[in-house]
């Protein structure tokens, strides 16, 4: 005979908690590496850094799909910060919905932008 103990609980929406804390660290941790590989490459370039030094810089393959996977990984660890802010603090759900509309908007034409200018060098 099975023994009922309460009510079984229901939870909506908010069920992401451990995948999006491993999103954060692990998207965080490649920014982080990301950031190292160019300060390397800032400290190592010789003379002034201007506009040609920088080009330079990004115009490797390796460097384009190392930037690549990096806007993805931020453009992701921004999604999952903004959304928890979505979720936790503004209550009424259409306004909620608008705002998650508008913030998927605007990364995907921000990292549109990015790749544009990434690929343009």
């Amino acid at each position: 005979m099975a023994v009922n103990y309460g009510s079984k609980r229901t939870v909506v929406g908010a069920h992401y908690g451990l995948r999006d804390w491993l999103v954060q660290r692990i998207t965080g941790a490649l920014m982080a590496l990301f950031t190292l590989v160019l300060l390397a490459q800032v400290l190592l370039a010789s003379g002034p850094i201007g506009y040609d030094t920088w080009a330079g810089i990004f115009s490797t393959q390796w460097m384009k799909v190392l930037t690549f996977a990096v806007i993805v990984a931020m453009i992701w660890h921004i999604w999952v910060g903004v959304r928890d802010i979505w979720m936790d603090y503004v209550k009424p759900v259409g306004l909620r919905l608008a705002l998650q509309v508008f913030t998927i908007v605007w990364l995907v034409g921000c990292a549109g932008w990015a790749i544009q200018v990434l690929w343009r060098l």
